[in-house]
């Protein structure tokens, strides 16, 4: 086996790859040579099988990761080893039950990122095991426990707060007073009527703690907090423009328009 392990990381939240890109610094041996922020993108990277590990994201907008590995399997490709990671908590016990590679949670801890890192190591040391491997990862793709059309269960608690940490001072910021979060390239902003509140975190993340009743994710960049709109209306390639409470416009993206429609649906 090289030396030289290639990795590829795949997740529709650039700040969520950089956290695990920053993870990696710490193992030479661990080579990225590829990212990708779909799930489209990961399928035609992973088909040209040059990557022996993959740090897969779950949920995504176009493919989710799990169907991803569903499309992988079905040209005969073979499974490079995976490494799911997720927000969600209840797919793990199937993931370990089936021994897969790994499965990590968001947000991941430094120690729990390197006991994944060794096991990767230590499969990859045992190249003759990789068939087996292929073989646990796919039984989990066949047990997997919702159909790639159904959305995860929700957690049953949301996040009702975010913490906005200041070099002066730390303070909370009820989830209620949030208009709208947008991502940036350090993290994302939080929106209320008077303030735009820096917090470190990654869109993605956020978007599966915050209660769907309430927050509606309307591009990769956008959640809104639907209790403030004041008013929207179709607007230019079949995108929406919401205005919020506090004044300011965002634009939807045409790759949510089914979560869009299907929001909007509940008052027609």
């Amino acid at each position: 086996m090289s030396t030289s392990i290639r990795t590829l990381l795949v997740d529709d939240e650039p700040l969520a790859r950089g956290l695990v890109r920053e993870l990696l610094a710490d193992f030479p041996q661990m080579t990225i040579t590829g990212e990708c922020q779909n799930g489209t993108e990961a399928l035609a990277a992973l088909q040209t099988g040059a990557y022996d590990v993959v740090f897969l994201d779950v949920q995504m907008p176009d493919l989710d990761g799990v169907q991803v590995l569903q499309r992988l399997r079905a040209t005969g490709q073979p499974l490079p080893l995976v490494v799911f990671v997720t927000a969600y908590d209840q797919y793990a016990v199937a993931a370990f039950a089936l021994h897969a590679v790994d499965y990590l949670l968001k947000p991941i801890d430094p120690d729990r990122f390197a006991e994944c890192v060794r096991r990767v190591q230590q499969q990859l040391a045992q190249q003759h095991s990789h068939p087996a491997l292929a073989a646990d990862v796919a039984a989990l793709l066949r047990a997997w426990p919702l159909p790639p059309s159904t959305a995860p269960t929700p957690p049953a608690e949301y996040q009702d707060r975010f913490v906005v940490k200041l070099p002066e001072r730390q303070f909370f910021v009820p989830a209620t007073d949030v208009f709208y979060l947008e991502a940036t390239g350090s993290g994302i902003l939080l929106h209320t009527a008077r303030a735009a509140h820096p917090v470190r975190a990654a869109l993605g993340q956020l978007a599966e703690r915050l209660d769907p009743a309430h927050f509606l994710r309307i591009h990769r960049s956008y959640i809104i907090n639907t209790n403030h709109i004041v008013e929207f209306k179709a607007w230019a390639h079949g995108e929406y423009l919401f205005r919020m409470a506090n004044g300011q416009h965002v634009t939807s993206s045409r790759s949510y328009n089914a979560v869009i429609q299907q929001f909007l649906k509940r008052f027609a």
